[in-house]
């Protein structure tokens, strides 16, 4: 557990280069993130276009230790349109990763997220082989609904998630 203090930002011109290592590297993206190459000037549009910070998808960068550890993203979702919720998720670079540093982030997302959008839900996803993310988001709360089968493709297979969800109203530790 790192006993550094973990903060959110919004992301600076200076993050990018690293965030898009943490996008496109395969080695800092990880071998449960790795979909393969995409659009590499998609990130810098996008930042130029809103800084990051959509009304449909937004991103935060994670800091501890004075240096930027990775980011913290949500997306709008919706069943029927008057009931939107936030799908929730994080990247960290290598050397942030088991440090507590993540579970902390996603801490500091889900506070901020209930108190600046009025939606009930929050979602996260993970493949069943990461458990350590799934650790982490039942620390903040999270509830685990169940597992989608062969949802995403990666490395030449069909993969299963895990989905957790946290209602603003339920218990949450800490």
């Amino acid at each position: 557990m790192s006993h550094e203090q973990v903060f959110l930002r919004p992301v600076s011109e200076a993050d990018l280069a690293l965030l898009e290592a943490l996008l496109a590297d395969p080695e800092a993206v990880g071998p449960l993130q790795w979909y393969g190459w995409t659009d590499q000037g998609r990130l810098r549009r996008r930042w130029a276009e809103n800084g990051l910070l959509g009304e449909d998808q937004s991103q935060l960068a994670v800091v501890s230790g004075g240096e930027f550890r990775g980011f913290v993203a949500w997306r709008r979702r919706a069943v029927v349109p008057a009931a939107p919720y936030w799908n929730v998720g994080i990247q960290l670079a290598p050397d942030a990763r088991g440090r507590g540093i993540g579970t902390e982030a996603q801490r500091l997302l889900v506070d901020y997220l209930f108190a600046h959008s009025p939606v009930v839900r929050l979602e996260a996803d993970t493949e069943s082989a990461n458990l350590a993310e799934q650790r982490a988001l039942e620390k903040c709360g999270f509830t685990r609904e169940g597992v989608q089968r062969s949802l995403v493709f990666r490395d030449g297979q069909w993969r299963d998630i895990v989905r957790y969800s946290l209602l603003r109203g339920d218990a949450r530790p800490g």
